[in-house]
């Protein structure tokens, strides 16, 4: 019998066990949730009364109502395209968040005003940072791989060294002893370099690994059979090593590309005008912080979002080159 690693997700919908414990975990969850001041509260209001006054009948009736809702809801994906499953999902998901935020009660027009100077001065400002760093981080995790790969004792120590210390400490921290730590030194730095130097360190630290293991996924006879040619080692790392590592070093490397622009955020704390400083400060002068907050955060989702959409596609490109 053939091993299949595959889900047959369409049996597994159909089946009375699999709705059942669907059935019972969000029956489960659901009761125990107050509703009230909430939509579904609003909509079950009619139906239970007051939610407070209900008492555990009436979370019990909102449980089992949300259950056969979300049982059915189950049910009726399961038969459609696993296209139109994914969408349809995503959907659902996006308007219960947006329900979800809409609980705030917040002042759409103020964050309407100040979506201009988000997108002009701290988006860009982000985006400036991050890949100025994720540019640095690369040329710092290749030199560090490839000293880490070789029989040169005293790079071998440099590059276990700076990927211990720098994966060891905190971003923060390594931020804070930049910008307030050198200055000891005589080093002066702005905050933006600071926070460029910091990220470009410790995300180096990290990719350093990512394409080590890569670069020792090839096969050495890769290396004797560039060799036998005459071809240098800059030649061989260009022409035959990298290109083959790439689909082993994308997918982990496209990560820490995404976890850069979302921690690019620490370097508010020195001054730079990115889109959590403004963020702050805005929400801070108008009493306004959690439409500033979530403007915000959808902002870093959709940038998010993009960078795994362009990372899918790198990985298709370099998978369908493996195959050929």
């Amino acid at each position: 019998m053939l091993y299949n690693d595959t889900v047959d997700s369409e049996a597994l919908v159909h089946r009375p066990w699999f709705v059942a414990i669907v059935f019972a975990v969000v029956m489960a969850i659901c009761s125990a949730i107050n509703f009230t001041d909430t939509w579904m509260g609003e909509l079950m209001r009619a139906v239970i009364g007051e939610p407070l006054t209900s008492g555990l009948y009436g979370r019990f009736a909102t449980g089992l109502v949300l259950s056969l809702l979300f049982c059915a809801n189950v049910i009726v994906i399961g038969f459609i395209p696993f296209k139109a499953q994914v969408i349809t999902v995503w959907v659902e998901l996006l308007l219960s968040f947006l329900a979800f935020f809409n609980a705030f009660d917040l002042s759409l027009p103020f964050i309407w005003d100040k979506l201009p100077i988000l997108l002009s001065q701290g988006l860009f400002t982000t985006l400036y940072v991050a890949a100025v760093s994720i540019f640095f981080a690369t040329i710092l995790a290749i030199i560090g791989a490839v000293a880490k790969l070789s029989g040169n004792g005293f790079a071998y120590a440099i590059a276990s060294f700076y990927t211990s210390f720098f994966r060891g400490l905190p971003l923060l921290m390594q931020l804070y002893l930049i910008y307030l730590g050198l200055p000891q030194l005589g080093v002066v730095l702005d905050a933006v370099p600071s926070g460029v130097l910091a990220l470009s360190l410790c995300y180096g630290a990290y990719m350093t690994e990512i394409f080590r293991a890569g670069i020792q996924s090839i096969d050495r006879g890769q290396w004797e059979a560039s060799r036998s040619i005459g071809f240098g080692f800059g030649l061989t790392m260009r022409k035959i090593i990298l290109p083959q590592a790439l689909p082993v070093i994308i997918p982990p490397t496209g990560n820490q590309f995404i976890s850069m622009l979302k921690d690019s955020s620490l370097v508010s704390i020195v001054g730079v005008w990115e889109l959590m400083f403004l963020a702050r400060a805005l929400g801070q002068a108008t009493f306004k912080h959690m439409e500033m907050l979530i403007a915000v955060a959808l902002i870093y989702w959709i940038l998010s979002a993009c960078m795994e959409i362009v990372q899918a596609r790198i990985e298709r490109h370099y998978n369908r080159s493996k195959v050929r």
